[in-house]
């Protein structure tokens, strides 16, 4: 399993580079259109969403992928890829530096391994976990190979949460925290893994 493992990470490092520095020469200057859920898309969008399933394809002939570009049926190999090409279009349509490349690798249905990769602020993070699947490997989680780890501080005025757009109704009442909305969902909760932020909240993924 260790060789698996580091085959899983360095395809993970080569694959969003790649993507990403196409990506990057075309951040903030596409039009975006509406998709039938009413979220946002770009040809971008579209061009890295088949880029990665080609990768995928030609390094793990014997996985399975769902991208957030394809039809949403679940495949029923024994490990799957489920791929957001971009994390973040809005933000990366309005010249927003913060959008990612997001990777997901599964094992009968459970998730066991996560990549997200920052183009723009060249931040990688990856992480771990098997749950009761009986496989073993490496643990943890890492920013830039880096251990990674939650804060134990008290909440003040002095320390960080994170909402979504959708999770405004917090502020009915006095909130402990300053508040930031990032804009993409999993950047959001990797700001709780690595401590800049006390929590953070997604009302909808």
């Amino acid at each position: 399993m260790e060789t698996f493992w580091s085959q899983v990470l360095d395809f993970c490092y080569q694959a969003t580079e790649q993507v990403g520095d196409r990506l990057v020469a075309d951040f903030g200057k596409l039009q975006a259109t509406n998709k039938a859920d009413g979220t946002l898309v770009t040809a971008a969008d579209r061009w890295s969403d088949g880029e990665l399933r080609s990768l995928i394809a030609r390094t793990f002939q014997d996985h399975g992928v769902l991208t957030e570009e394809t039809t949403h049926i679940f495949p029923d190999q024994e490990w799957s890829w489920v791929v957001d090409p971009i994390d973040g279009t809005t933000n990366f349509t309005r010249g927003i530096p913060i959008w990612g490349i997001s990777l997901g690798l599964l094992y009968r249905g459970t998730p066991v391994f996560g990549f997200v990769y920052l183009p723009c602020l060249k931040q990688s993070y990856y992480g771990y976990w098997y749950g009761e699947t009986g496989l073993t490997g490496p643990l943890g989680a890492y920013c830039n190979g880096q251990p990674i780890h939650t804060s134990d501080d008290f909440p003040s005025k002095n320390h960080l949460f994170n909402l979504c757009a959708r999770s405004t109704g917090v502020f009915k009442n006095p909130f402990p925290c300053k508040v930031r909305m990032i804009g993409v969902a999993s950047y959001n909760l990797l700001l709780v893994a690595d401590g800049t932020v006390l929590g953070g909240v997604e009302a909808t993924p």
